[in-house]
């Protein structure tokens, strides 16, 4: 059985995406089949960025094995530079607990947290973190600065990287491609 009919089986809805063909093709099971699920997740999310020409970051947050919280870099979109997916993910995330903190929670995101969405993950206690392509301008968790390993608080968040980064650079660079073209022909 292939897992792209698995996934679809199990009725993730992943069934059109650009990113689909990128994926499910054969990969060495560095982490849990849970975890790439959900991973794809936040890879869906990022290509709703892609999709409303917004830099293509997604995120999603997990507990007890359910995505209770989404989001995707709206930056553009909303005119607020506070509107990465990590910070939408968390906010909904929150809702959905009505609690601030986070503890029993996992977040999945296809890009290396900044430093604001690092402070904010401390601060919202999150378990641990899974991101795709390090980042390494901006990047809070190991590629710029680390954060999340070097905080001063009494806070411990396991960091696991590299879960489909060829698939998030990849989004990336399409993205950036089109925008240097696009300004290029100008």
């Amino acid at each position: 059985m292939d897992r792209a009919s698995d996934f679809g089986s199990e009725g993730w809805g992943f069934e059109s995406s650009r990113v689909y063909k990128l994926i499910f093709t054969y990969l060495p099971m560095l982490f849990s089949e849970k975890d790439y699920q959900f991973m794809y997740a936040a890879l869906s999310e990022a290509e709703k960025a892609l999709d409303e020409d917004e830099v293509p970051i997604g995120a999603v947050i997990v507990h007890n094995d359910r995505i209770i919280g989404r989001g995707y870099n709206q930056t553009e979109s909303l005119n607020d530079s506070t509107a990465h997916a990590e910070m939408i993910a968390l906010t909904a995330a929150s809702n959905h607990l009505q609690s601030k903190f986070l503890d029993e929670c996992k977040l999945y995101v296809t890009v290396e947290p900044c430093i604001m969405c690092a402070g904010a993950i401390m601060t919202s206690r999150i378990k641990d973190i899974y991101f795709g392509a390090f980042e390494p301008k901006f990047g809070a968790c190991g590629s710029r600065l680390n954060l999340i390993e070097n905080n001063p608080y009494n806070i411990k968040i396991n960091i696991y990287s590299g879960i489909y980064s060829e698939e998030s650079k990849h989004l990336l660079k399409s993205f950036f491609e089109k925008k240097r073209n696009i300004t290029g022909s100008d």
